[in-house]
């Protein structure tokens, strides 16, 4: 359908602009009329702004709201409205708007969501979808704002823990280049002048000044071409799978994000399953929000594996992603009829494991940069002044 762009006045005469998903511009016209607005332009809205991420801070805000309204016997569209209304992000309350629409209309609350992948998930909308089934809709709305806070908390952690290393290289790397481009061509003038024969660590401190000066567009140009070559090879299901099992494998980083996908993992699952999703439809949803493609190939041989009347652990057991106590836990809770709450431990278990992960990466990364910075700036440094202190040492000797 087509998005809409209308501005329309209140009763009151305060005026409304905001954008809605219907499939005529006389339905947009008609709808406004029920809602007791007065039309005061209608026009097709740019595609793009349907694309516009929301971020999962203010997805967590507004579930936690709806709850709480739905818990307090609020009609379902009476409880959008307001939450339309009043979020502060444009982006969420036009897709809050297209909900009202769509609900008023007949689609059930999961169907008008779905047709929103900026906003809701697939997990957010089954959950829903069982939450309408059971009639829990609000203690379901309550689990997911739970579910989404400290699934963004991981998430948060992971990159956080990223960010700094990547920082840091970052400035180094823009200082390497200035000295190589400013300073060492200074050096390098005053050396020719004296015509004495430099040592072998500044001809190579020079010569790397000289091929930076003069190809500098080619090495620009060779490291754009390598990360799009790479994200193409990481677009194919080979070059996917061969990066995120090394990223797995990685000293350190890799236990860190093991860790991460195994809380996902097992909080996703767990959350699903004491809503009411079915175990095969969980498992599909968790598999398709993992992150890597090693965890989704093991998480849906498991549900081959339960589709054929087997058991979950066993799979994830062969597969030699997931840590032996982990497949023990879940083995446990299959066998006791309790797999929603072990799940939901794991998960609490792992949260407090990545933070200690997240502090180890930290601790060792910081004595290893200073060490390659000081090796590179330094070593830099000290090969420029060599050829003084041969200088100094003839003027003495």
């Amino acid at each position: 359908m087509p998005l809409f762009e209308y501005t329309a006045q209140t009763v009151g005469g305060e005026e409304q602009t905001a954008t809605i998903d219907l499939p005529t511009k006389d339905d947009v016209m008609a709808h406004l009329r029920q809602k007791r607005l007065r039309v005061v332009r209608v026009r097709e809205a740019k595609k793009a702004k349907r694309k516009t991420k929301v971020p999962t801070r203010d997805v967590v805000i507004f579930t936690r709201q709806f709850a709480t309204m739905i818990n307090a016997g609020l009609p379902l569209v009476q409880a959008l409205d307001i939450l339309a209304r009043q979020t502060d992000n444009k982006a969420l309350a036009d897709v809050t708007k297209q909900v009202v629409y769509d609900v008023e209309s007949g689609n059930t609350l999961a169907d008008a969501l779905s047709k929103h992948k900026n906003a809701f998930t697939d997990l957010f909308v089954n959950m829903v979808a069982a939450g309408e089934a059971g009639g829990i809709l609000d203690t379901i709305l309550l689990r997911l704002a739970v579910f989404l806070e400290k699934n963004d908390a991981i998430i948060r952690k992971v990159k956080g823990a990223m960010v700094y290393p990547a920082v840091i290289f970052s400035v180094a790397g823009i200082a390497i280049v200035i000295l190589l481009i400013f300073v060492i061509p200074t050096f390098q003038v005053m050396f020719a002048q004296v015509n004495m024969e430099l040592p072998i660590p500044t001809k190579i401190v020079i010569g790397m000044s000289d091929f930076l000066q003069k190809f500098w567009w080619a090495l620009g140009g060779g490291g754009f071409a390598f990360v799009w070559l790479l994200k193409k090879w990481y677009a194919t299901d080979g070059g996917h799978l061969f990066l995120d099992r090394m990223m797995l494998n990685a000293p350190v980083l890799g236990d860190l994000l093991r860790k991460s996908a195994v809380s996902r993992f097992t909080r996703t699952l767990g959350t699903l399953i004491s809503s009411g999703v079915s175990i095969l439809e969980g498992l599909e949803i968790t598999a398709r929000t993992a992150g890597n493609r090693v965890i989704h190939d093991a998480v849906m041989q498991s549900r081959g594996s339960i589709a054929g009347g087997e058991t979950i652990a066993d799979p994830l057991t062969k597969s030699g992603v997931f840590p032996p106590m982990v497949t023990s836990m879940i083995a446990v809770g299959e066998a006791t009829g309790g797999l929603d709450e072990m799940l939901t431990k794991i998960a609490d278990f792992y949260d407090d494991e990545v933070d200690a992960a997240v502090g180890t990466l930290l601790s060792l990364m910081e004595p290893i940069m200073i060490v390659v910075l000081g090796v590179v700036v330094g070593g830099m440094i000290v090969a420029m002044y060599l050829p003084i202190f041969n200088m100094i040492g003839s003027v003495e000797g």
